[in-house]
């Protein structure tokens, strides 16, 4: 096969690429590893709407339900990655208003023209059954990897006195939208006295529309860590600096109410990083028992989980070795594997 990707994303500036992190790195893997992974077939990368005529197959691997991320009409067979239908899971919270009704409708029936729907999760899986009518026979569940370059490496110290950090701190990585609960978190890492590590551009941004329903989360997160030094946004940081961080924090966590993966989960168990984790959506799914379990909804859960991992370093050492072999599970050669297959079926049309 001859397959082209569809790699128009990469070609924001590095700032807006990294606004939604996940889809960012997982373009920016397939351009690396479907190559490396995959010799039995070709590929060519491209952008702006251009597709090649001497193609069996088009990738689209970005999708969004309120914009219109999808060409109408294709004559080659084709394949669309969704991440997750959350705003459309979670209504009240992500507020389409009506342009984004209407562009729902036509993204919908583009993806229902599409061969074959590559996604994340099986909880992503139902979200797309129930929310796009899709069958679930043509939808192929490939879970996301880690990059190759995050790995367990002790010896990252100078990433402290970099970034001027403690001995024990907690560590957010993602974005500020409602479904990742930081209200509650903020509220729990204040009864305590460790400090929580931020990587994410939205979060050090200053520029946050007050009108716009999808900055109520954001808004009310920085009214209550304002002026509050256990509070440490570092923004975005480099993926060799993300590594080292993921190294030496006593401990990720993801107290999110709905994820469709959760990919900073694999990133810090892959580098020995004990995880702290919620198990809504597809958290439960991706984690297994490797992380320590909280309840998203119960400021008194995540302090709770809080304290219990902090206070006690062998159960930070045995979340660290279950993280490590649960993220054996997750890789980048397994991911192309999947992708592969779910091509395979959209060309026999199964």
């Amino acid at each position: 096969m001859r397959i082209a990707v569809d790699v128009s994303r990469l070609n924001k500036d590095n700032l807006e690429k990294h606004k939604v992190r996940g889809s960012g790195e997982y373009i920016e893997g397939l351009t690396s590893y479907l190559p490396k992974y995959d010799k039995d077939n070709s590929y060519v990368f491209v952008s702006g709407g251009e597709t090649p005529k001497d193609v069996d197959l088009v990738h689209y691997p970005y999708f969004e339900p309120f914009f219109l991320s999808l060409p109408q009409k294709s004559r080659i067979p084709s394949v669309v990655t969704v991440h997750d239908l959350i705003p459309l899971v979670f209504p009240k919270q992500f507020p389409a208003g009506i342009k984004g009704k209407i562009k729902w409708s036509i993204q919908k029936a583009s993806l229902r023209r599409k061969n074959r729907i590559i996604t994340d999760s099986n909880a992503s899986k139902t979200d797309i059954e129930t929310k796009a009518g899709i069958p679930s026979s043509r939808i192929s569940v490939v879970y996301l990897a880690p990059s190759e370059a995050f790995k367990k490496e002790p010896d990252k110290k100078d990433i402290r006195k970099k970034y001027n950090l403690p001995e024990n701190f907690l560590l957010y990585v993602g974005d500020a939208t409602w479904n990742k609960n930081l209200i509650r978190l903020a509220e729990a890492v204040k009864r305590t006295d460790f400090k929580l590590v931020m990587v994410g551009k939205a979060l050090v941004g200053n520029e946050v529309e007050p009108n716009n329903k999808w900055n109520k989360e954001l808004i009310g997160f920085k009214k209550i860590t304002k002026g509050d030094n256990r509070f440490v946004q570092l923004g975005l940081v480099s993926s060799e600096d993300l590594n080292a961080l993921y190294n030496i924090a006593s401990s990720l966590i993801m107290p999110s109410l709905y994820e469709g993966f959760g990919l900073p989960i694999v990133e810090a168990m892959v580098c020995g990083c004990p995880v702290i984790s919620s198990k809504e959506g597809s958290l439960g799914e991706i984690a297994g028992n490797a992380a320590h379990s909280i309840d998203p909804y119960s400021v008194d859960s995540i302090e709770k989980g809080i304290r219990e991992v902090l206070g006690d370093r062998a159960l930070r050492e045995k979340l660290s070795n279950d993280g490590l072999d649960h993220s054996k599970n997750f890789s980048w050669k397994k991911t192309v594997s999947s992708t592969v297959s779910a091509y395979k079926l959209a060309l026999k049309n199964e």
